[in-house]
């Protein structure tokens, strides 16, 4: 565990803050390459951007507190220290998808189609974070006795019950997975046939991989039939964007059809 990378007196660079800093800074400046493509202006993009990332962190917050609030109301002071991690990625997705709409409706732009070509880089910022977690110690797996198991210190926050225990890297696993999923949704966006496709098999994707990974997690309980709060989530996300992408595609094909007579 490295959580703290370069410290010098006083200061203190964060593997966490710098790993969420370099997803945001490298995210931005690939989509900003090709955002005037969508009909976005590069300085409405920067803006844009800068919103979505401090609405995506104060969502984060907000849900991962809200799941251990009896904590917080003891230690309020520690609702504001994200240099121990602690961002429920869920939370923050729902917050700047309400900002985004906020924001383009004012802008008069088609949500959908920005949500669409944001989306894939949204899955590679939240690749290149999940390592902040490993590098940090949040979000951790399992106790592991295996070849993979890898070694917190019980200072850490994957500290299970003695020093030295093993536990499954799971920070990577998710790490490869969104960045899959990336590749993946790239791809999509490439052929997409109707405005919110690309989104909605975001949702459909993440959410399924979201649902096997909290298997191997090991910070978060179990709540109800065996599951996580997490897990629950993405069943109800995954039940709602299913029935609305087979009715949407079958409309883009129905009128596909319809173009062609």
């Amino acid at each position: 565990m490295h959580s703290v990378i370069f410290e010098f007196v006083r200061l203190k660079i964060y593997s966490y803050g710098l790993m969420v800093a370099l997803a945001f800074l490298l995210t931005t400046f690939l989509a900003r390459r090709r955002v005037e493509s969508i009909g976005l202006s590069k300085e409405k993009f920067d803006m844009f951007s800068l919103w979505l990332l401090v609405s995506g962190i104060i969502g984060a917050r907000l849900f991962y507190v809200l799941l251990d609030v009896k904590y917080y109301m003891g230690n309020p002071v520690e609702i504001i220290m994200l240099n121990k991690g602690g961002l429920a990625f869920l939370g923050g997705v729902f917050a700047a998808f309400i900002i985004s709409i906020l924001f383009l409706k004012r802008n008069k732009l088609s949500v959908w189609k920005v949500a669409d070509f944001i989306v894939p880089y949204v899955a590679l910022g939240h690749s290149i974070g999940r390592m902040g977690c490993y590098l940090n110690g949040c979000c951790y797996g399992k106790p592991w006795s295996g070849r993979l198991g890898v070694i917190f210190p019980l200072d850490s926050p994957a500290g299970i019950s003695f020093p030295y225990e093993k536990i499954f890297p799971i920070q990577i696993f998710s790490s490869l997975a969104l960045l899959m999923l990336f590749l993946i949704l790239s791809l999509i966006y490439k052929y997409r046939r109707f405005d919110g496709e690309v989104v909605i098999l975001y949702l459909i994707l993440y959410s399924v991989a979201r649902f096997i990974i909290e298997f191997f997690r090991g910070d978060n309980p179990q709540v109800a039939f065996g599951l996580t709060v997490f897990q629950i989530v993405c069943i109800l996300i995954f039940l709602a964007a299913v029935p609305i992408y087979i009715w949407q595609s079958y409309q883009s094909s129905r009128l596909q059809s319809l173009r062609m007579r």
